[in-house]
């Protein structure tokens, strides 16, 4: 019995998907491109030429260079502490331990909560006087510390739940990654006498390169595009401390209704997640190993 499917059929399926990426992806990018050269409508007057004048503002923006430096810092901060400890919980519950599917369950857990929540659960625990962290810091006699309140530690907070909520996923897939090293790689390595470290930085991390690759990526991506946890924590305060790329494209677009600023800052978002990916793939492409 013939199963294909039919011509047209066979069509659609291969074409949609490729539409609903220009729909969705293309298509919006483009538009604010093409917005960025206009200034912002209002009810007397239309939306006219303006040419560079919205990437001059860009440049006269002392909140945006604030933000700048806000996203620069929490990328840095989030996205290698998020793989180094991704990689010791994949470390850690690939050994033969017991309790290995509770331990899985729990590094996974904060992974399926959603952001919103998670930023409720962190801001009960930096509560001031109340919340744990006051709690714990009590039994050492420090005073509670006001963590969301201070220009000094909103950002650093604000990193501590990030990381916390983003390890759990990337941990998935480290863990794949390490059950599908050649064991007798490792073997080979323990008979030329080398002990548990040595294997694992000569044999096990070169090979788990191309995931690093993936999930750095997606890691940095994720720093930059952060917005629902800044809203409900901070609000980008206090005097912009915490204020992160996404969260001041989302005041200025709907916020200050400055469509035309908002869609030049979208595009100035958009070239630098595009200029870091490639130096990523760049740096860490050089040496992978795939097999």
């Amino acid at each position: 019995m013939n199963k294909r499917l039919p011509l047209g059929l066979a069509c659609i399926m291969l074409v949609a998907p490729c539409a609903l990426l220009v729909a969705f992806t293309h298509y919006p990018a483009l538009r604010a491109i093409l917005n960025s050269f206009w200034n912002n409508a209002s009810s007397r007057r239309p939306s006219r030429f303006v040419g560079l004048e919205n990437y001059q503002a860009l440049l006269a923006d002392d909140r945006l260079a604030q933000v700048l430096v806000n996203s620069t810092l929490y990328a840095l901060g989030t996205v290698p502490l998020a793989i180094v400890l991704a990689i010791c919980m994949a470390l850690l519950v690939n050994a033969k331990l017991p309790g290995t599917a509770l331990m899985r369950l729990s590094f996974f857990m904060p992974t399926m909560l959603p952001m919103i929540a998670v930023a409720n659960i962190w801001l009960f625990f930096y509560a001031p006087g109340i919340g744990l962290a006051s709690k714990i810091l009590g039994i050492f006699g420090v005073a509670p510390i006001n963590f969301l309140g201070r220009t000094d530690t909103s950002l650093a907070s604000m990193m501590a739940v990030a990381v916390w909520k983003e390890a759990g996923l990337f941990m998935i897939f480290y863990l794949a990654a390490l059950q599908a090293v050649p064991a007798n790689l490792k073997d080979a390595a323990r008979l030329e006498g080398a002990g548990p470290v040595r294997v694992f930085f000569d044999v096990v991390l070169p090979l788990l390169r191309p995931t690093t690759i993936f999930v750095a990526v997606n890691a940095l991506i994720n720093a930059f595009r952060l917005v629902d946890h800044v809203i409900v924590m901070t609000e980008g305060g206090p005097n912009n401390s915490s204020a992160l790329l996404l969260y001041y494209i989302y005041t200025v677009t709907f916020g200050q209704r400055d469509f035309a600023y908002g869609a030049t800052l979208t595009v100035l978002m958009v070239a630098i997640l595009g200029v870091l990916a490639i130096f990523q793939f760049w740096i860490l492409n050089r040496r992978a190993h795939y097999q």
